[in-house]
């Protein structure tokens, strides 16, 4: 269980109480909106989904301050499509602690395109599991999304801390998508919007056929990020592994959007790890990246010379 492991690793004082999942913080920019809406409404839209994430309880686990997933959610809009609706770009980055050191490393690193929702000031911000669409599904959208990326914050965090650790929320993830909400200029719930949105990242997870994606994140994290300390040697083997597990996957499945994701946000830290490689470890090191990460290819083949 990851909350089991997490209490060893944060070192806890104290008796246990109970308290949300999330640090998140959120940021709504709205300098190219053109249309005559009091700009304020946005610093209130950015209260709430602050309120939404931080204050709803997301999972059945306890959690203590320190233990909170820290995460951000910049959410820009980019275009007004109607009255009250708007096009907007959210990226969302969520970092995961590092035994026995003050190094976060980043579990999510992702920019989605696709964000569609119409607000008015002062309008609940909800979500219900039960009725993803809501009355009004261009509203219902933005807080669907929102929901969607927790639970895969959620599902990454408890795969790195236990194995399969996240499945319950990979598939609340998935079920968002099967009752997202469905209207006019509304996308990214559909295979056929892309090959890279929210439907297929749910999809990677939760297809069995991919298993070696959960056993990746296990085995980087717990296994080798979590072991830095303890033995550098061995954990890079271990991180090498998970290298050649997604590499396995990759020869069978080509340009798996799940593996891609993985990647990013991590080209720095990677280069990291394997610059104190010995030459042969290195050298492999060198070639999984270049194959599997190849928008950083030419980084990995100069800093792991």
């Amino acid at each position: 269980m990851r909350k089991i492991i997490l209490l060893v690793i944060v070192c806890c004082n104290g008796g246990f109480v109970i308290g949300q999942e999330l640090n998140a913080k959120v940021t709504v920019i709205a300098s190219q909106i053109k249309s005559t809406v009091d700009k304020k409404a946005f610093q209130t839209l950015q209260t709430a989904l602050t309120n939404f994430l931080n204050n709803r309880k997301w999972t059945n686990d306890s959690y203590q301050q320190q233990e909170k997933i820290a995460c951000n959610f910049l959410l820009t809009l980019t275009k007004d499509v109607e009255t009250n609706v708007y096009g907007a770009v959210l990226t969302v980055q969520a970092g995961r602690p590092v035994y026995n050191s003050a190094y976060v490393s980043p579990i999510l690193n992702y920019q989605d395109n696709e964000v569609t929702f119409k607000y008015i000031e002062f309008q609940q911000v909800e979500f219900s599991e039960n009725n993803v669409m809501g009355t009004d599904p261009a509203a219902s959208n933005l807080t669907a999304v929102f929901a969607y990326y927790v639970y895969m914050i959620l599902g990454l965090d408890y795969d790195s801390f236990s194995a399969r650790g996240g499945d319950q929320f990979f598939k609340k993830a998935q079920s968002i998508v099967t009752n997202a909400p469905d209207g006019r200029n509304i996308t990214g719930w559909k295979a056929f919007d892309g090959q890279r949105n929210r439907y297929w990242l749910a999809e990677n997870f939760n297809n069995s056929k991919y298993t070696l994606l959960h056993d990746t994140y296990y085995t980087y994290y717990r296994l080798g990020m979590d072991k830095m300390y303890e033995d550098e040697n061995q954990a890079r083997q271990q991180i090498l592994n998970g290298l050649n597990n997604l590499n396995t996957l990759n020869t069978d499945n080509p340009n798996l959007f799940g593996i891609q994701f993985f990647f990013l946000g991590k080209n720095d830290e990677l280069s990291k790890v394997f610059k104190k490689s010995p030459p042969q470890e290195r050298t492999r090191a060198s070639e999984l990246l270049q194959r599997l990460d190849i928008t950083n290819a030419e980084r990995y083949k100069q800093e792991l010379k």
